[in-house]
């Protein structure tokens, strides 16, 4: 037999494959069915019908409205498109059906080969409980805590007593942080069972729930197993994936610089123990908690594609959606293994707006561009639209380089030439965790990127001085340039520059004070800027003694800044106009809207009219892309109206519920 460029050998492969997802994993495996010469199917919802995994695909097939319980989670719906285009196989990728066993047994009674392990491995694993209990049989250390058989809230709180704060809430069939709270204090344990049982509920449709230890400072390690059909199982490396916020990872990479030789071996015995004690075949992730006296415990085990895999396949040298095809096709693993070389990072570029607690924020990719020896896996190109109904995933970034030191600076000089023009992004976060000490010293924990961001220590905005640099490009054309600004700076706006900066509208005050010298007020400050052309697009700035370069490339819409090796997109409005609401807006006189931040449901409602709450307090918590955002009191207030209804869907910028003064406030109105 012949073999591929994964090393695995050339049998009877499929002929047509079924892709039953979307985004940047649809158009990652569906790149795979091309390479290797099979037809692919794609599937769509309404909102989707012209995404790149549909341009992508050979055929695409309709399967329902866009709320992802009538398209992607609709399993008849998948089976018939899969029967209907004669599909021999279906790839679930991550997400939606990958890891439902119900779905995988369908797809086997219909004659469809589900690219995956068995149903029953799932149902081992996906169980949290049942999975923490076969672990311990089988030899894997877990982490302390209470699995027992009554999973609901009440049982639950008997076994705080026993293992004590700080703990850790978790959906018995979850994953993906869905269902999970930390708990460090008794008046927590509550509220936190309540939103626990209620996400769960929304995203695996099963609300139990079990409690585990909290162990502070550990690091979260991963191990990439893969089993064939011959009972072998193998350990393809770990991942790091620390690097969190709400329990959402944003930063991966392989190796992990905390895992030494021998702790290496140890999860990797472990992690093979795990798959052989289910008979697991195919891709699978068995995920750990390293503690730091190099102890390590059995989490959860992810029964599919992990989203940081290509990080894995960088330093392999392998495609493991193509190994996941031969061996549901009936073929062995290599052996021996490809060797890993070198070290890969990954970084999640997201629509979301880190000012704003990190809210998702949807909107059209007007732009996506990244350096060519970077690896860019992306659902969307430029013109296509980020939908509210879906994950706020625009992108991942992968660079690798012969050892962590070399892959940090690629990552570096990656970072700094991505470019998403259009929604706003975590970019800037990403760039500021890449330029750090702490990341490039490997110094982080599973809290490292919290405490980073409650600090304050991370810069999460665009620079000011790309601001700066843009207002002057705009004011003081280069003559040279194709795009003349002389309508722009001459259109009646009487000495002021409008912009949005990371979605934020941004007024810049100008004045010239002589050639080449401008006075610039925005943020309600003034500064004084000296500015020389370099050369074609490029200035030399001066302000109050701090000298900069930078490159203002004028565009029709934006202008492009290159700055201390990254590149910023500064929108003109008045071309352009993109902002949302703030999620609870002062009124003059003592009084408060709170309104939706995005599209979404309303989950609850957490106080009744009339009702005095305190600053901070939940008011109502809205379910959109895929995550519950909490909608808190600006200030003490009472609560004047409620507007909405649990279960009601509402638009961005919808009043949700309005607020008074509270009583202390209202009653010392009209004193001196």
């Amino acid at each position: 037999m012949a073999r591929g460029q994964s090393g695995l050998e050339s049998a009877g492969m499929f002929k047509r494959v079924l892709v039953a997802n979307r985004g940047e994993i649809a158009v990652r495996i569906i790149r795979t069915l091309r390479r290797l010469g099979i037809a692919s199917v794609a599937v769509y919802s309404d909102v989707d019908a012209t995404a790149l995994h549909v341009r992508c695909a050979d055929r695409a097939i309709y399967i329902g409205e866009s709320p992802p319980a009538e398209s992607y989670l609709d399993g008849e719906a998948i089976l018939e498109a899969a029967l209907e285009s004669g599909a021999e196989a279906i790839h679930s990728g991550y997400g939606f059906l990958s890891e439902n066993a119900e779905f995988a047994e369908a797809c086997a009674e219909a004659g469809i080969v589900f690219i995956g392990p068995s149903p029953e491995a799932m149902r081992s694993m996906g169980d949290k409980v049942q999975a923490r209990r076969l672990m311990s049989a089988a030899g894997v250390p877990v982490v302390p805590g209470y699995d027992g058989a009554d999973g609901r809230a009440g049982a639950l709180e008997k076994a705080v007593a026993e293992i004590g704060f700080p703990l850790m809430v978790k959906a018995a069939a979850g994953g993906g942080g869905r269902g999970m709270r930390v708990v460090r204090v008794e008046d927590e344990l509550q509220p936190a069972l309540e939103a626990a049982n209620r996400e769960a509920t929304a995203a695996f449709g099963d609300g139990r729930l079990f409690i585990e230890r909290l162990i502070e400072g550990g690091r979260h390690i991963e191990a990439q197993i893969f089993g064939d059909n011959t009972g072998r199982v193998a350990f393809l490396g770990e991942r790091e994936c620390s690097i969190q916020r709400r329990h959402q990872k944003v930063v991966e990479e392989t190796p992990s610089s905390a895992v030494s030789d021998a702790v290496r071996a140890q999860i990797a015995d472990a992690a093979v123990k795990a798959g052989e004690a289910v008979g697991y075949q195919n891709a699978g992730t068995v995920e750990f908690l390293l503690a730091p006296d190099d102890s390590f415990y059995f989490l959860e085990m992810n029964t599919r594609l992990q989203v940081e895999h290509p990080v894995t396949e960088q330093v392999l040298g392998v495609d493991l959606v193509e190994w996941q095809l031969r061996v549901a096709a009936g073929e062995p693993l290599p052996d021996p293994l490809p060797e890993p070389r070198g070290s890969s990072i990954e970084f999640r570029v997201y629509a979301e707006d880190p000012r704003a607690g990190f809210l998702p924020r949807p909107g059209i990719v007007e732009e996506l561009r990244a350096p060519d020896e970077a690896r860019l896996d992306s659902g969307y190109e430029s013109g296509d639209e980020i939908s509210t109904f879906y994950d706020p995933l625009i992108a991942k970034l992968v660079v690798h380089a012969e050892s962590r030191e070399l892959a940090v600076e690629e990552a570096q000089r990656a970072l700094g030439e991505v470019l998403v023009r259009g929604p706003v992004t975590n970019l800037q976060l990403l760039r500021s965790i890449a330029g750090g000490e702490d990341f490039a010293a490997g110094r982080f924990d599973v809290n490292w990127l919290e405490r980073q961001l409650a600090a304050a220590t991370l810069e999460l905005a665009t620079p000011e001085r790309a601001l700066i640099a843009a207002a002057v490009a705009d004011l003081d054309p280069v003559p040279s340039e194709p795009w003349a600004m002389g309508a722009w700076r001459g259109s009646g706006l009487g000495g002021l520059l409008r912009y949005q900066v990371d979605g934020e509208e941004v007024d810049v005050g100008h004045s010239r004070t002589r050639a080449g010298s401008w006075a610039l007020t925005f943020a309600g400050k003034t500064v004084a800027v000296e500015a020389s052309a370099q050369g074609p697009a490029e200035w030399r700035f001066d302000l109050d003694g701090d000298s900069f370069v930078a490159t203002a490339r004028r565009l029709p819409a934006f202008v492009e800044v290159r700055l201390e090796g990254s590149v910023y997109a500064i929108e003109r409005l008045g071309l352009k106009r993109q902002s949302g609401p703030a999620l609870a807006t002062r009124i003059p006189g003592g009084g408060a809207a709170v309104t939706a931040p995005m599209p979404g449901v309303v989950l609850k409602i957490a106080v009744s009219e009339g009702e005095a709450v305190r600053a901070g307090q939940t008011l109502a918590v809205l379910e959109a892309m895929k995550m519950e955002h909490a909608l808190k009191a600006p200030a003490d207030a009472v609560v004047k109206e409620v507007l909405v209804e649990e279960g009601q869907r509402v638009e961005e910028g919808a009043l949700l519920i309005s607020l008074g003064p509270a009583a202390s406030d209202a009653g010392d109105e009209g004193g001196d």
